[in-house]
């Protein structure tokens, strides 16, 4: 009974944080609610997320206002054409005893902003795949460990395609969200140019330590969920795919491929993390439905007949719901 208790009351705990959370980065982040609640959906599930956005939507100010809100040590790593895996790795030098040592890099860090991921080749987009899935870099055959907690946020300019590398499935696939910034409304605009052209500029203070967010990450895991919801978050991830016998037939007329057991994963993650951020103690499948366009949209792939007819992911995501 009062371990029910006590995960009622961190569960409680997190709602109020999240709110207090969310609050303190608006001061800075205008506009851009729904996005600044997945990030930090992602960063309480333990995931990494992928910002895909023209320039100027402050992609790289929302990632480093929730570093600074979490109070988490923030790098920031800018991927170009000549980057290379060391340079966000790091490498053994031979100090002034003539031995090996080995020199951090950036990567050593609980929240790393990738910015414009895709400018870089697939080799060095590659040095992170380790990173994301097993919170450790290995160079010369040692293993050295990430400090929890450890997110990537990545950031992906989609109208700049040259001298670009598109994102490969399985680094795409290590991405628990993939989500879009959109233009400002007017008002939301307006606000903006107000906020950012006065002499004083606001910042978001600490309200979370990692240790917090750990606690949380843990929280989220332990959360209840019914079989109809872990079933319905699964049948909704089987109907993506062309060849399965639940597949849809949208599926079947537009789709090459369809998501892999880790949308099913993220699917049922997202949804437990939400419930809780909505001050509900296990999740519905109106949870689920909530988390599931930016885990599904970089994990299907549209055949020829779809792009033929304009039809896109979002679109056959929506009409599978």
């Amino acid at each position: 009974m009062e371990k029910v208790k006590s995960e009622v009351e961190a569960a409680n705990a997190l709602f109020e944080a999240n709110k207090k959370l969310t609050a303190e980065i608006s001061k800075v982040i205008i506009g851009q609610d729904e996005t600044v609640k997945l990030v930090l959906t992602a960063i309480f599930c333990q995931g990494h997320c992928l910002l895909v956005g023209v320039p100027g939507l402050a992609k790289t100010l929302l990632i480093n206002t929730i570093a600074s809100a979490l109070n988490l040590n923030f790098k920031r790593i800018q991927f170009t054409p000549d980057l290379m895996p060391s340079d966000i790795l790091g490498s053994e030098t031979l100090d002034s005893g003539r031995n090996f040592k080995f020199i951090k890099g950036p990567i050593f860090a609980n929240i790393i902003l990738a910015d414009e991921i895709n400018r870089t080749p697939p080799k060095t987009q590659a040095a992170l795949l380790e990173s994301m899935q097993e919170y450790s870099v290995t160079i010369a055959g040692n293993a050295y460990p990430l400090e929890k907690p450890f997110f990537v946020l990545a950031t992906q300019n989609p109208i700049e395609q040259e001298g670009t590398y598109p994102l490969p499935e399985a680094q795409l696939d290590r991405f628990m969200f993939n989500l879009k910034l959109d233009y400002p409304s007017f008002q939301s605009e307006v606000d903006i140019v107000k906020a950012t052209t006065s002499s004083k500029l606001s910042t978001a203070s600490p309200v979370l330590s990692g240790e917090q967010i750990k606690g949380f990450q843990e929280l989220v895991r332990k959360v209840p969920v019914a079989d109809n919801v872990v079933e319905y978050a699964v049948q909704l991830v089987h109907k993506t795919r062309p060849a399965s016998a639940n597949a849809n037939e949208l599926a079947k007329s537009y789709l090459e491929w369809g998501a892999g057991p880790r949308a099913s994963q993220f699917l049922v993650l997202g949804a437990k993390c939400n419930a809780l951020l909505n001050g509900k103690y296990s999740p519905d499948i109106e949870d689920v439905k909530a988390v599931v366009l930016p885990i599904l949209r970089h994990r299907i792939v549209r055949n020829f007949k779809a792009e033929a007819e304009g039809i896109t992911v979002d679109d056959i995501i929506k009409k599978l719901l």
